[in-house]
């Protein structure tokens, strides 16, 4: 086991400054609501997941949030307090909002999302994006999940790489590195991996219980899906898209669609891959890989979504056909626009 004083160690020296900062906005917070993004994926849970964990040991109260609630899974992580869908039902009157994985203030929604206009906000993210109003904030794109970031401010606080709340980072590694196979698993992660894996956690088995637990609804939707794929520009460009009547047919989820676009994107000769998964009629949540310097963060921008330079994401309203024609034609010109870059 480590002493406290050395995990510190751990944050990379480029991150030091903003892990104590952030330390020290938590330590110096009260009555806590925690919160990541709207239907949150494994690194928004893990993240608010792990910061709870944070406040816990530091004795604060607080509660966790999440207006969507939470996919099925993604249950098996145990959360550190009671997760509210409402703040209609705090036990408290809070004075501080701790949000993560979000920078956007839209993308928190339920009836939290007012409440950024009026309580100090806490933001500690990895997306670029358009800021909401706060008054301490970490929005790192250079790392690899957010869930990393607050492994770094637990460390700057004293918090041990263990139990529960080490769950909780590797979780976010795990999703946000597409299981340690994407661009962003940097000697950091696998640095920071080997540090909770040292010290008990299971990280064979996380990855068990995240990809040996799918349904039959899923498996029916994924060979559907895939089925369908689009492919533009020389089959440089991979799109497949998932409606609410191939869910409702498969018998299959919204989060059944979490991993169809990285299996695009295996494509040979693939330089973007997309996804658009219906989610209303008519609405289209636009999802987007690449590799390399490939950039899908400035097609996403396009449709008012923003991400990282190998993964964004997005939102389309209007027909299918013409959907899927916008983002094939918006691939198109940015590889068209960074090949004549090159040149």
């Amino acid at each position: 086991m480590l002493q406290s004083e050395s995990f510190l160690d751990y944050v990379p020296e480029r991150w030091r400054g903003d892990a104590l900062r952030m330390a020290e906005a938590l330590r110096g917070g009260d009555r806590f609501i925690v919160s990541g993004h709207v239907n949150p994926d494994g690194d928004a849970l893990g993240a608010v997941a792990a910061l709870g964990h944070i406040l816990r040991f530091l004795g604060k109260e607080f509660v966790l949030y999440s207006a969507t609630g939470i996919y099925d899974y993604l249950q098996f992580l145990p959360l550190p307090g009671v997760l509210r869908n409402s703040v209609g039902t705090l036990p408290f009157a809070p004075s501080t909002v701790l949000v993560a994985d979000c920078s956007e203030a839209r993308r928190v929604g339920g009836d939290l999302e007012p409440l950024l206009a009026t309580l100090p906000v806490v933001n500690i993210d990895h997306h670029l994006g358009d800021p909401m109003p706060a008054v301490a904030r970490w929005i790192e794109p250079g790392a690899a999940a957010t869930a990393q970031l607050a492994a770094y401010v637990g460390f700057a606080l004293g918090v041990p790489p263990t139990g529960e709340f080490a769950q909780a980072v590797m979780l976010g590694l795990i999703t946000d590195t597409g299981g340690f196979m994407h661009g962003n698993t940097s000697a950091e992660v696998l640095r920071l991996t080997a540090l909770l894996v040292e010290n008990g956690c299971d990280l064979h088995g996380m990855r068990e219980r995240l990809e040996s637990s799918w349904s039959m609804g899923r498996l029916r939707l994924w060979v559907r899906s895939l089925g369908g794929i689009r492919c533009a520009r020389q089959g440089s460009i991979a799109l497949c898209t998932v409606t609410l009547e191939d869910l409702r047919r498969c018998g299959a989820r919204k989060e059944d669609c979490e991993g169809i676009v990285e299996q695009i994107r295996r494509l040979q000769g693939v330089r973007m891959a997309a996804l658009l998964r219906e989610d209303a009629p008519g609405s289209f949540k636009l999802s987007m890989r690449s590799s390399g310097t490939t950039s899908v963060r400035d097609v996403a921008a396009l449709f008012g979504g923003g991400g990282h330079r190998n993964a964004a994401g997005g939102l389309l309203t209007m027909r299918q056909e013409d959907a899927e024609d916008a983002v094939l034609a918006a691939a198109a010109a940015q590889l068209d626009k960074e090949e004549a870059a090159g040149d």
